[in-house]
């Protein structure tokens, strides 16, 4: 049988074939489109893991639509904590890499509610501390919201207080955690450990590896150096306007404010209040109080009602005792008070004890000592008490204040581990604003990684010379590496010149006006020094280059505990007269250079100022002369080094200026410069300037090859 054909009599036999093809055409673009519809569904439905860019932001942070994560009963539990973990063994510091800010990257999980079988919540909603403690963290320079960029993983899952968890189903959510890995590189944070009866010291919740930052820890749950101790936050902190209340004797000078207390450590406190009468305060929970009136902020003494916490600011000292946990909030309240903490309770590890001195804050007193205690703090002097105080309250402002304030010191230690090169000083933890000096670091105490260049600040110290002054302002602003120039206007009987008439540099300046003409003010540390590096001019040095400026701060960055300078003087000792003379002729011998134009630390500004041997810095002032030579003595005299000249260079005499313009051309000021010599010499007791018979040249300096080569070509002449 043949098969037959039937051809559209209105058109070729293509026809049919050209239907064909669009036929195909959709079939493909359908099959496409379902594939696609499939293979989303499939997606959306099959088990996996989805981990956003941006898991902790504004939207989710809300408890309302979290994702529901079903545990089973079987799901795996982690171990319990492991207490041989340190940071050597338990931490993957791999995982945090290099970074030029030397800063972790801290990743938290989405917020989710985890339910049992049963449709019973693990726990219960997110606390409003620990909301704020995750905000803290998303709002930190710390915080990444890429996973793969983390460094630390910090759960969204609430275990700051342990009365409201579920111990097995919460350490089961703890395992359903994408990048759990046995907890390595997890940091939890549990302000409130243990439960009844035994009140355990840290938190009971399984954890494996994860670190803890914990409110309570005692010396037998502590990992030291991997765990970190945190305060109990007390909520008072936000809810009373406590104003800071100066140092010096109060009205009780031993108060007991906690309630609930042991009945054995009631009884030795109220034995305290019976032997020392009406100087040790004893409160305890009030019973009479009127309907309305909340209880946690009012103290009793038999019927006498006291607010809470503001009585604490009426001691000297404050009893922190152990209640059932160890960690008590009651320390905050007493620091937020200035009253200074008298710490009863053995074996507590103090919040952030690895970095903070806790004895310029607080006594801690032996359990077994407590009937002792009164006499013990007697024995305090009271300048140190004022201190106590001035610390206490310092601790809380910069510490204990916030949630956020814990969160973020907390993070800090970590931080601190990790890149200890970059780590936070002991000075920049315990010092107080008042005392703090800023970024100012010792130069003795050198980074174990060279810092990154900030350039150096420009002092010029000038009375009445505006013409040199505008010279020396034009030539030191070509140098590549200034950052900022100072100028300090000595005069107080004329102004400086109006804005428009000074030069125009590409640097920041500024004009300082003194109160006094003294020749101190160069070395006063001044806010305006945000550079290490200090370069101290006089406004007639008009005659270096900046080829030699350059080169001198470079070779200041080699040895920054060092003055590093270009005109050289000796000392030397005058056997007739049997005492040290001063000398500025050309010698084959240095050992001082002077500030007239040297690069020093600025750390050397406030040893200047503030901790200058005898009355060496007032006897300057009132001789207007050797300040120079009081400087190169005290570097000397803390690093017990010599000084470093630079270049060949050794007239320094400006030819524009007059006999009447220097005080350095005045024949008595030179006679002077030796006494200051033996003047100084006897203050501090001995000679510290060191002689040497070298200086610093370029290396190809002098040498026959191309000036366009060198890196600093014109060094000038003598």
């Amino acid at each position: 049988m043949c098969a037959s054909v039937k051809y559209n009599i209105r058109g070729p036999a293509l026809i049919p074939r050209m239907k064909t093809k669009h036929r195909i055409y959709y079939i493909t673009l359908f099959s496409i489109v379902l594939l696609g519809l499939i293979a989303t569904g499939m997606f959306q439905f099959w088990p996996h893991s989805i981990e956003s860019s941006n898991d902790w932001n504004v939207e989710k942070r809300s408890v309302r639509d979290v994702p529901v994560v079903r545990l089973p009963a079987d799901s795996p539990i982690p171990e319990r904590g492991d207490l041989s973990c340190r940071m050597h063994t338990c931490f993957d510091v791999y995982r945090c890499g290099f970074n030029p800010k030397n800063k972790i990257k801290v990743y938290i999980y989405a917020l989710k509610k985890y339910v049992d079988d049963f449709g019973v919540p693990v726990s219960n909603t997110i606390s409003r501390e620990y909301n704020e403690l995750l905000t803290a963290i998303s709002d930190s320079d710390y915080y990444t919201d890429d996973i793969s960029r983390a460094c630390l993983f910090v759960p969204s899952i609430d275990v700051l207080n342990q009365n409201t968890l579920r111990i097995k189903e919460t350490a089961q959510a703890l395992a359903q955690l994408s990048r759990w890995d046995r907890g390595t590189n997890h940091l939890l944070f549990n302000m409130l450990p243990g439960g009844p009866p035994d009140y355990n010291t840290a938190l009971d919740v399984p954890r494996d590896r994860a670190l803890l930052a914990g409110g309570g820890f005692s010396t037998w749950t502590y990992r030291q150096g991997y765990d970190v101790s945190i305060p109990v936050y007390s909520p008072l902190s936000a809810e009373v306007d406590l104003p800071e209340k100066g140092p010096g004797p109060r009205r009780y000078f031993l108060l007991s404010s906690q309630v609930g207390l042991h009945p054995e450590y009631r009884e030795d406190v109220e034995a305290l209040q019976v032997k020392h009468g009406e100087s040790v305060l004893v409160l305890d929970k009030c019973t009479n109080l009127s309907e309305g009136v909340l209880s946690v902020r009012k103290r009793c003494h038999k019927h006498q009602v006291f607010d809470y916490p503001q009585v604490l600011q009426e001691a000297t000292f404050c009893v922190v005792l152990r209640g059932a946990r160890l960690g008590q909030a009651v320390l905050s309240d007493v620091l937020q008070a200035g009253c200074v903490p008298v710490v009863i309770a053995d074996s507590y590890i103090l919040p952030f004890s690895e970095v903070l001195d806790w004895k310029r804050a607080s006594v801690v007193v032996p359990e077994e000592k407590m009937s002792d205690v009164y006499s013990i703090l007697q024995s305090i002097p009271q300048r140190q008490i004022e201190e106590m105080q001035r610390q206490a309250r310092w601790f809380w402002e910069a510490y204990f204040q916030s949630i956020k304030a814990i969160a973020l010191a907390t993070l800090q230690i970590i931080n601190d581990r990790i890149y200890p090169y970059a780590a936070i000083s002991y000075e920049e933890w315990n010092d107080p604003p008042a005392v703090k000096w800023g970024s100012v670091s010792n130069p003795l105490f050198l980074p174990l990684i060279p810092p990154q260049s900030q350039g150096f600040t420009a002092i010029v110290l000038t009375y009445d010379r505006v013409e040199s002054l505008f010279r020396v302002i034009t030539e030191v602003s070509k140098v590549p590496s200034l950052s900022k120039l100072l100028v300090v206007w000595n005069n107080q009987n004329k102004n400086p010149p109006e804005d428009s008439l000074w030069p125009k540099i590409r640097v920041p300046l500024k004009v300082v006006r003194t109160a006094e003409n003294k020749l101190s003010n160069r070395f006063f540390p001044y806010d305006e020094i945000e550079t290490e590096a200090v370069l101290a001019i006089d406004d007639d040095i008009i005659m270096l280059t900046s080829d030699e400026l350059q080169f001198g701060y470079e070779v200041w960055r080699e040895f920054p505990d060092r003055l590093v300078g270009y005109p050289g003087r000796l000392h030397l000792w005058d056997h007739e007269m049997n005492k040290w003379k001063y000398e500025s002729e050309w010698t084959n011998e240095v050992s001082m250079v002077l500030t007239g134009a040297a690069f020093y630390h600025k750390y050397f500004n406030y040893l200047y100022t503030y901790k200058m041997p005898g009355d060496i810095k007032n006897w300057v002032d009132a001789h207007m002369n050797c300040e120079d030579i009081a400087m190169n003595f005290l570097v000397a005299n803390v690093t017990g080094k010599a000084v470093i000249k630079v270049t060949p260079r050794k007239k320094f005499k400006c030819p524009e200026c007059t006999a009447i313009d220097g005080l350095s051309l005045d024949q008595t000021h030179m006679v002077e410069r030796s006494e200051c010599i033996n003047k100084f010499a006897s203050v501090f007791g001995t000679m510290p300037l060191k002689v040497v018979e070298h200086r610093a040249d370029p290396v190809l300096y002098k040498d026959d090859f191309p000036e366009k080569l060198k890196s600093f070509p014109n060094i000038g002449s003598l």
